[in-house]
């Protein structure tokens, strides 16, 4: 257990009815008293009551990151200070390991196994900032030797990281830990329909020695909270992982006053089988590419691309594995795919599939949403293939966001990466080879923030990660998103006997 002078102000409760926002490393409700009810999207119930935020409180909950910021103490803590309580915020995350896995599951609808490894990579956030903040420094550079210049990293400010629904947890630890790692404050304000994990962090940073005012969170909508937010006086820098659309409001909203921005967006992420590969790892890692996580990721494979000479082969054991997929009981751990996080997400999903079928497309299996023993009221859709498709039809352009892929068959590396890089976004790509020359020409050519190759994971804790195009830009995950939550300052001094006369005055 990590010691704390104080007694934590905030209950360790598993469940309860009614959540608080974080403000000023308090508790607090909503100056009008409103509040916002939170669902379990595989049962439909509602599973705790939230603050719904006003623009008086973001104001407060600015005015006290700006206090901490400004006079504070926590950016001239020495940086091996400010590692030991993120190494703290770890370990206390490691000793609630459990609540935090049941709880995101109870508000994402997403399977325990997903949570499990999301939770675990946020405690591993925490950690690798920890370690990597001491590292985090500037340069001498050459100057003429009379002149002397060194550089420092100094903390941006205040803030805003607005989070999405569909990794709430890990979502809020990318943003959270460098930047207090860095010296910054926050305003974190999580998606409406996930807001629970992010306030239990806040919680845990409070716990763990993070001084008041440093982390904040308001819950309440994107569409007022967010913006306003993106527009406020006090906020010097936004974060943002979301929807493209809501993306480049952002960067217009921000561009007012020229905020530092950093946006990761949408994908349609290209999954490219070559013949010469492993067949069954490529079925394996393709099915986990799209249907993780219920399909719900940034980074989903959803376009999936076989060489001709390997299509029948492939197809016959990629059917079979996704038939066999379990949707079902989220907190099972038999349970493959979870639910959909909300009816509004399960009917777009629905759209697309018979958009597509619209446009001369098959569904192959799935094609329609799902009542689940016992779960009646949830919101779920089949793991859905769908072939005879091309490039340019609805359904391969843009971002389902569900357990949807699309197959299209190529027969040259050239044709493949044409169509590969033929969408607007640019987030990830996966290719399934043993050429090794092959794999770096493709690799080189493909215009995406993350290749994975034989591999269908995206991303660990040391990685960057991030988009080419309308996927975004910036880095998170890696040890230069540091750099987004800092400035450079140059010191540039004169060391010389004679008194400098530029002007020979």
């Amino acid at each position: 257990m990590v010691k704390t002078t104080e007694q934590p102000i905030f209950a360790k409760e598993l469940k309860r009815e009614t959540y608080q926002m974080v403000i000023n490393g308090k508790p607090t409700q909503a100056k009008s008293g409103e509040l916002a009810t939170v669902y379990n999207p595989a049962t439909g119930e509602v599973i705790a009551e939230v603050p719904r935020a006003n623009l008086e409180d973001v104001d407060l909950a600015v005015e006290a990151a700006r206090e901490a910021f400004d006079n504070g103490k926590w950016k001239r803590y020495p940086v091996g200070k400010r590692a030991r309580v993120l190494n703290n915020i770890a370990s206390i995350m490691r000793e609630r390991f459990h609540q935090l896995v049941e709880m995101e599951v109870m508000n994402s609808g997403k399977t325990i196994s997903a949570a499990q490894g999301q939770v675990m990579q946020a405690i591993e956030d925490f950690e690798f900032y920890a370690g990597a903040i001491v590292g985090h420094c500037g340069t001498v550079n050459n100057v003429p030797g009379q002149f002397f210049n060194y550089t420092q990293k100094e903390p941006i400010g205040v803030a805003a990281q607005i989070i999405p629904w569909n990794y709430p947890m890990m979502m809020a630890a990318w943003k959270v830990a460098p930047a207090i790692a860095t010296g910054c404050s926050i305003v974190l304000k999580p998606a409406s329909l996930t807001p629970i994990t992010a306030i239990l962090l806040a919680e845990i940073c409070i716990e763990a020695g993070v001084p008041e005012g440093v982390v904040n969170v308001v819950t309440g909508p994107g569409a007022t909270i967010g913006t306003y937010l993106t527009e406020h006086k006090g906020i010097d820098k936004v974060a943002f992982t979301g929807e493209t659309n809501t993306g480049k409001d952002i960067m217009a909203k921000a561009s007012e006053t020229l905020k530092r921005v950093t946006l990761e967006l949408g994908g349609k992420s290209p999954n490219i089988v070559f013949p010469d590969a492993d067949l069954e790892a490529a079925v394996n890692g393709s099915v986990f590419g799209i249907f993780y996580n219920t399909g719900q990721s940034c980074e989903a494979r959803s376009r999936l691309f076989i060489h001709e000479d390997m299509y029948a082969e492939f197809m016959e054991s990629f059917l079979d594995k996704t038939r066999k997929l379990v949707v079902d009981d989220p907190m099972s751990e038999k349970s493959h795919v979870g639910a959909i996080i909300s009816k509004q997400q399960l009917d777009k999903i629905h759209r697309y599939v018979e958009g597509a079928k619209e446009e001369g497309a098959t569904v192959v299996t799935g094609g329609h949403p799902l009542k689940v023993e016992g779960f009646a009221e949830g919101y779920w859709y089949a793991p859905t293939v769908i072939t005879n498709v091309t490039n340019d039809m609805k359904i391969a352009q843009e971002e389902v966001f569900g357990p949807v892929v699309v197959v299209m068959t190529f027969t040259d590396e050239k044709e493949v990466i044409q169509l590969a890089n033929d969408t607007k976004y640019g987030l990830a790509a996966a290719i399934w080879a043993k050429d090794q020359g092959l794999i770096k020409r493709v690799s080189d050519r493909i215009q995406a923030g993350v290749v994975m190759v034989n591999c269908p994971f995206s991303a660990f804790p040391g990685t960057p990660f991030g988009g080419y195009k309308q996927s975004g830009f910036g880095r998170e995950l890696g040890i230069e998103t540091l750099d987004l939550y800092t400035e450079t300052k140059s010191v540039l001094s004169y060391a010389g006997r004679k008194p400098l006369n530029p002007l020979n005055l």
